[in-house]
């Protein structure tokens, strides 16, 4: 099960760039483990611009860490035919230590389960009345399951009915033998001759008895297979019923689960059913695992390093089930908690990514260049080109390590990537206002949710009514007290706040006055630092 390195939910440059650069440390560091990346929303342009310009690959889109099926399934089951002898089965049932068989079709989908509560109630049936088979055996089957010898009859012919001994008398034979019933006899000419008179459909010696010639001849005019046996006639007997085809048997409606369902959900279905199994299969109902009630006890948890944040609201759902491995980030301590403790870095610089690249100098490796690049585009970022206030002496030294080894001019990249996407003319307002928001949680049980959005010039202030009619939709969503969205100004150094909710303690923080839904806030360009903390404050 590999390791998750994730960043929030609205993932930005720094929380991408940094999970794809830690992922690939750590998998260098930890060659035991593997260390996988992963995304929690949509990427945006700015994000996929340094994705593109770096060749990194695109993290896959991890939607949730609670336990599926697939996390705690057993994935080596034995299988066997719907058609196999019900001893074979019960032989492999006891081999495997098993309490069930899936028993799969010709084309290997699942048609039902063997279980230890079928073959008991099938030896207490017979018990208390006369043997049966309760389907139509093959001859062959039966030959195979007594490790007997067939001498008269064919092979492939099919018998049903009940299972007669006949250790009486000949005068006191039983007058309930049909045609299709089986009798086991031992080495009494006399009884063997009745049992064909009286219509049996196969007759079977025991003790290895051979039959008589006559007896023989007999058996062949009147189409009686007969077939010798080494055990004596008692087992000889229960063998016989044993070997019926496992469908005769089987539950034909056994639980099944998805591999990607989630254990939350089946957990009681498999506590209650009375085998505490459920076939897991794909979707050709094909049998590839099996989750038992002992899978459920203990599970495993998924495991999760969290980069660039630190609130339970902004990380991915169902990491409070999950095992956090490490988290690194520049924020404040969020409300994400640890069941156990754990190696987690909290330092106030201006960017995830600087902390990455000094883990890599710590460790002595040196990061790949699509992830060097990657790196660049996430300090660049998020210290807009260095000029940020959360920016530290730090982060410009990581930056002189990354040009050093690339060869190339952090402001200049940072300025094309800024240039070449910074246009949101055409991007839907509802995208804006939620690409890159992050929700925090108050003391009085409420939240807030900050979004930012980083431009060049006024054209996206001349869509304020449009943004923050997006933005009443997705406060009232999503529940938030306020909703604020920073229009940040990368060159005029200077952010335009959108405020929608109660936005009277938003502009007594910043000692401003708002207008129509706007707070001019100059010199204010790093939500971390200048916002953040402020609302928290105000609320």
């Amino acid at each position: 099960m590999p390791i998750y390195v994730t960043g929030h939910r609205n993932p930005d440059t720094d929380s991408i760039g940094s999970a794809i650069a830690y992922a690939e440390l750590l998998n260098s560091i930890n060659p035991d483990e593997t260390y996988l990346p992963v995304r929690l929303g949509e990427l945006n342009a700015q994000t996929r611009w340094v994705l593109e310009r770096s060749g990194a690959a695109e993290p896959a889109l991890l939607r949730h860490v609670m336990l599926r099926v697939r996390d705690v399934m057993q994935e080596t089951v034995p299988l066997a035919g719907q058609d196999a002898p019900v001893r074979e089965v019960g032989l492999m049932m006891a081999r495997e230590e098993r309490d069930l068989v899936p028993l799969v079709d010709d084309a290997g989908t699942l048609s039902g389960v063997m279980t230890e509560r079928v073959l008991a109630r099938r030896y207490i049936r017979e018990s208390r009345e006369a043997s049966r088979l309760d389907a139509p055996t093959a001859t062959q089957a039966i030959v195979d399951v007594l490790g007997g010898r067939l001498v008269a009859g064919e092979a492939d012919r099919e018998v049903s009915g009940r299972v007669w001994v006949l250790a009486m008398d000949v005068a006191s034979l039983p007058a309930g033998i049909v045609t299709g019933d089986v009798a086991v006899v031992g080495n009494r000419s006399d009884a063997q001759r009745s049992a064909i008179e009286a219509g049996v459909t196969l007759l079977v010696l025991s003790n290895d008895s051979e039959p008589d010639d006559d007896v023989l001849a007999l058996a062949r005019e009147r189409g009686t297979g007969v077939i010798t046996a080494p055990l004596d006639s008692y087992v000889t007997s229960r063998m016989i019923t044993l070997s019926e085809p496992s469908h005769a048997l089987m539950d034909r409606h056994p639980l099944t689960v998805r591999p990607d369902d989630l254990v939350v959900d089946i957990a009681d279905d498999v506590k209650d059913i009375h085998y505490s199994a459920a076939v897991a299969v794909d979707e050709r109902r094909r049998p590839v695992g099996l989750v038992t009630r002992a899978d459920l006890l203990n599970p495993r948890p998924r495991k999760v390093v969290l980069v660039d944040h630190a609130e339970l609201a902004q990380s991915v759902p169902g990491v409070e089930q999950a095992a956090i491995v490490e988290i690194l980030d520049h924020h404040h301590i969020g409300s994400i908690e640890t069941h156990i403790p754990v190696r987690a870095t909290f330092d106030p610089v201006g960017s995830t990514a600087t902390l990455v690249v000094e883990r890599y100098l710590s460790a002595g490796v040196e990061p790949s260049q699509s992830s060097a690049i990657m790196l660049v585009g996430a300090v660049v970022s998020d210290t807009v080109i260095l000029n940020s206030p959360t920016t530290t002496a730090r982060d410009r030294a990581a930056i002189d390590y990354l040009e050093s080894i690339l060869g190339l001019d952090a402001v200049a990249f940072g300025q094309e990537m800024f240039g070449s996407t910074s246009d949101t003319s055409m991007t839907p307002a509802k995208d804006i206002v939620s690409g890159d928001a992050k929700a925090y949680q108050l003391a009085t049980g409420q939240s807030l949710c900050i979004a930012q959005v980083e431009t060049v010039g006024n054209s996206l202030i001349e869509r304020s009514d449009e943004l923050l009619e997006a933005m009443h939709a997705a406060r009232e969503s999503g529940g938030h007290a306020v909703y604020a969205l920073m229009v940040t100004d990368i060159v005029a150094k200077g952010t335009k706040l959108l405020v929608s909710g109660n936005s009277a303690p938003v502009a007594r923080a910043f000692e401003s006055d708002e207008q129509n839904g706007m707070i001019d806030l100059p010199g204010v360009m790093s939500r971390k630092k200048q916002v953040a903390p402020k609302l928290l404050a105000a609320f």
